[in-house]
């Protein structure tokens, strides 16, 4: 998993909480966009597709294209219509996951 992030973050400020992505903590904006504050920590892949593995990102940001599935809590959500909030449990959705819906 990518650790270095070519996104910015363009409004800084706000409480950082703890969230696991993938068995790995992370400090995320509380209330921010969780993919946007995912890209903006450097994660990469959100999720791989469930036939072929192929790894999938953020792509519209606005809840159309599905391709920033995720698994919140154990419950398949899009990435870009979720708030971050403490202590959030998310796993990759697809290959693997046990969550190939």
């Amino acid at each position: 998993m990518k650790t270095v992030s070519t996104f910015r973050d363009l409004k800084p400020a706000g409480r950082l909480v703890r969230v696991r992505f993938a068995g790995q903590e992370l400090e995320l904006r509380e209330g921010g966009n969780l993919a946007a504050e995912l890209l903006a920590a450097g994660v990469q892949p959100l999720r791989v597709t469930p036939v072929s593995g192929a790894p999938r990102n953020p792509y519209c940001m606005m809840g159309a294209c599905f391709d920033c599935l995720v698994v919140i809590d154990g419950v398949t959500r899009q990435a870009c219509m979720s708030e971050v909030s403490d202590g959030m449990e998310i796993s990759m959705h697809g290959a693997g996951s046990g969550s190939d819906a």
